[in-house]
């Protein structure tokens, strides 16, 4: 695995999408939408608003919901697009 690259913040968008600053000042947008096919727990974030309630987790090296539903610093480093 390479180098771990801190979340700084996180804000919700349209659609499922997340936007997210790393403490290196790089900003991308991440579609949580595609892994619902994968991990039926991302299903619940549909529902309730919870998707809304996105947060820094962990000292930045995860986003959360609550305590079952999170992402990694890793996977939103090497999966999103960066903008």
């Amino acid at each position: 695995m390479g180098l771990s690259i801190k979340v700084k913040s996180v804000k919700p968008l349209e659609d499922m999408v997340l936007f997210v600053e790393f403490e290196n000042g790089v900003n991308k947008k991440y579609d949580v939408k595609q892994l619902i096919p994968k991990f039926n727990i991302y299903e619940d974030l549909k529902y309730n608003n919870l998707f809304n309630q996105v947060h820094v987790d962990c000292g930045g090296y995860a986003v959360a919901w609550n305590g079952d539903i999170d992402i990694s610093e890793y996977e939103l480093w090497e999966n999103g697009n960066q903008i």
